[in-house]
């Protein structure tokens, strides 16, 4: 109702979240797999020359069909974003904000400074996610605590031409999946999955209401899509999104590992938020219960619409799933999390 906002302030706002049903029914297909290969925060996979390539912290690796991560190269600050020309040339965004294709920089635009992902679209045309114009990549924290909307989509044509700006007022965008001469985008903070117009900017919302919060999207082989969601939402999470002082207070005054806030990992220190009734029982770690940090990859079909997902449950390890890559009919996931790398089938219908 259009008077709901007015009426809040009076008789309070009931937090909801989106339940784990349907498609997104819990399973624990990613905590039965045995890793593929050990990498510390795995991210970034992309399938390049028939390699299997991957980050891990300032590093890309090739991981071997063994699961041996062997380094391919290695550059001056965190890697944050890895795609592969049409021509094979291999093109790295990083924590400071530099692009490099084929090992050479690319000057950006001033606003860009939070590369989050990249993307070439069948033409030659590449596709920029600025995640935010007041953080880097690795405060994502610090820009969902703060209600940020200040990231923005860029695309620079396959002649080469500088960077123009597409599209802003996005709210963390995550993720890439160019669709003709448009692009689908995660916009993480407001779980949705969003098409834009390649030429005006327009943009159309695809999928909302999302559980989690996505982040990158890569394609499937039969014209869908895979969605990882690397952390999912709960209702104290939601509860301090609406509290304006805590949220300061709590920026101001608690080191950013325990705040009441999404993270890629848990359960790791007993100083974090979340804990003992509501999480465990007689010393067990509930599978259900609310937790800052979960595994999950969704399967979309060709309208980008959920067909089944993948869990890691509360209780399990292979949470902060940043990115997955299908090759050669499996599906690789890589739990930044978890600091590994999994390797399953990669069903076209369901579990």
């Amino acid at each position: 109702m259009i008077l709901d906002p007015v009426l809040d302030i009076f008789r309070g706002k009931a937090v909801t979240i989106p339940p784990l049903d349907g498609a997104f029914r819990p399973n624990t297909r990613l905590d039965d797999v045995p890793a593929f290969a050990e990498l510390t925060e795995a991210d970034n996979l992309l399938v390049a020359d028939d390699r299997l390539l991957a980050s891990s912290g300032n590093a890309v690796f090739a991981i071997a069909s063994s699961g041996e991560p062997s380094v391919v190269e290695t550059f001056p600050a965190t890697v944050t974003a890895l795609a592969a020309s049409p021509a094979g040339e291999l093109t790295v965004g990083l924590e400071t904000g530099k692009l490099l294709i084929a090992g050479k920089e690319v000057l950006l635009p001033a606003e860009v400074r939070c590369i989050t992902a990249l993307a070439y679209a069948r033409d030659g045309s590449l596709w920029l996610a600025n995640g935010s114009s007041r953080h880097a990549s690795s405060q994502w924290a610090a820009d969902l605590m703060e209600h940020g909307a200040s990231g923005s989509l860029w695309k620079r044509d396959a002649s080469g031409s500088a960077f123009r700006k597409v599209a802003g007022d996005i709210a963390f965008p995550y993720g890439l999946h160019p669709i003709g001469g448009d692009v689908l985008v995660s916009e993480s903070w407001r779980h949705q999955l969003v098409r834009f117009d390649g030429s005006s900017g327009s943009r159309s919302t695809v999928l909302a209401h999302l559980p989690g919060y996505p982040a990158r999207l890569s394609p499937s082989g039969d014209g869908g899509a895979w969605l990882a969601l690397f952390a999912p939402r709960n209702r104290l999470i939601e509860f301090v999104l609406q509290e304006k002082r805590y949220r300061e207070d709590m920026i101001g005054q608690v080191p950013p590992a325990y705040w009441i806030a999404p993270a890629l990992a848990s359960n790791r220190s007993f100083l974090e938020p979340l804990q003992c009734g509501g999480i465990r029982t007689m010393g067990i770690h509930k599978p259900w219960s609310p937790s800052r940090s979960y595994g999950l990859v969704a399967r979309l079909d060709k309208n980008m619409q959920p067909l089944f997902s993948l869990h890691s449950r509360a209780n399990g390890t292979r949470h902060g799933i940043c990115s997955v890559a299908e090759k050669d009919g499996r599906l690789f996931v890589a739990s930044k999390g978890g600091d590994c790398v999994l390797a399953l089938e990669a069903l076209a219908g369901g579990l």
